[in-house]
């Protein structure tokens, strides 16, 4: 088995947001190649997450889960 280690950025990433504070998300872990994007998200939904960032598949993990 081979694993694609490609980080794609996260497309729509407000959007993405948006969907997971109305569902009650208040943490987000996403990809290193989504930080260029930060900018397009309004300043009063991206404050409501802790936001947490990755650069391997497994650091996700890890960091989604809370674990060290």
């Amino acid at each position: 088995m081979t694993w694609d280690h490609s980080h794609k950025p996260v497309e729509s990433l407000a959007e993405c947001l948006q969907v997971a504070f109305d569902a009650g998300g208040k943490r987000v872990t996403l990809p290193m190649s989504s930080a260029m994007d930060i900018p397009t998200i309004p300043a009063e939904l991206f404050t409501k997450f802790q936001t947490s960032f990755y650069t391997e598949p497994v650091d996700a993990v890890v960091k989604a889960l809370g674990v060290e």
